[in-house]
């Protein structure tokens, strides 16, 4: 297995990236909004009917993920996505779904299976793999901001106005910084534009992998390149050659 990149420390006294940082995050937004029209990634086949739960971030919808889900889907993995419209937030009757779709999806695949978060879709997987580690083989964040201050990030004001609660008290019992009892990556990058780089690293203890990518927030999923790295780390957790 590849070494892991050393992640930034000091995950509690973090501050959100710089606002010029924040504005070239838009440049990724074509490649969002068109993504279910475009080609998958293409790579030799090695999911072998496995199961993947995606799950979008803020704001987002399985039409942000709809290029990582083609390519997975291609590598011929069982793929499904979170299946809820935009998420806004997290509510407990969302989750509750959210729940339900993985077991099943375990299920029907009869084994465990991997869940890939990406932004805030990275916490609800977290929790999902505290509540459910029977049913996870492997969990994958892609810029979460799971680690540390919750404030940390360009989006925390967005989540407040679209909730009613904060950002320190979303309804949930589980902490997203602890790490599940599950394999846990965490994919994070110095260029992101949104969620500090501490936050989606997380602290020592707190995945049993960091990974650093060179992408922006936006494109972790959505661009080629990126789902080529996810892939290719993802060949890699599974012991593929």
């Amino acid at each position: 297995m590849a070494a892991p990149v050393d992640a930034p420390s000091d995950a509690a006294s973090v501050k959100p990236p710089p606002r010029w940082r924040w504005a070239l995050e838009f440049l990724a937004l074509p490649k969002i909004h068109l993504a279910p029209l475009r080609a998958p990634v293409v790579v030799p086949p090695f999911g072998k009917g496995r199961g993947v739960l995606v799950i979008p971030g803020l704001l987002s919808s399985d039409r942000a993920t709809a290029l990582l889900r083609a390519s997975l889907t291609r590598a011929e993995f069982v793929v499904e996505g979170w299946g809820q419209g935009i998420n806004t937030g997290a509510r407990p009757d969302e989750i509750t779904r959210l729940e339900a779709r993985l077991c099943a999806l375990a299920q029907r695949c009869g084994e465990p299976v991997v869940l890939i978060g990406w932004s805030l879709g990275g916490l609800y997987a977290r929790v999902l793999a505290q509540r459910h580690p029977e049913a996870c083989r492997l969990v994958i964040t892609l810029g979460a901001p799971f680690s540390g201050d919750r404030r940390a990030n360009n989006a925390w004001r967005v989540y407040e106005a679209l909730n009613d609660h904060t950002v320190d008290a979303v309804p949930f019992a589980e902490d997203p910084a602890v790490k599940p009892p599950v394999r846990t990556v965490a994919v994070w990058s110095r260029r992101d534009g949104i969620v500090a780089p501490q936050s989606a690293a997380g602290a020592e203890g707190q995945a049993d992998r960091r990974i650093e990518v060179p992408f922006k927030h936006f494109e972790m999923a959505s661009a080629k390149p990126a789902v080529q790295r996810l892939l290719a780390i993802l060949r890699d957790e599974l012991g593929e050659p």
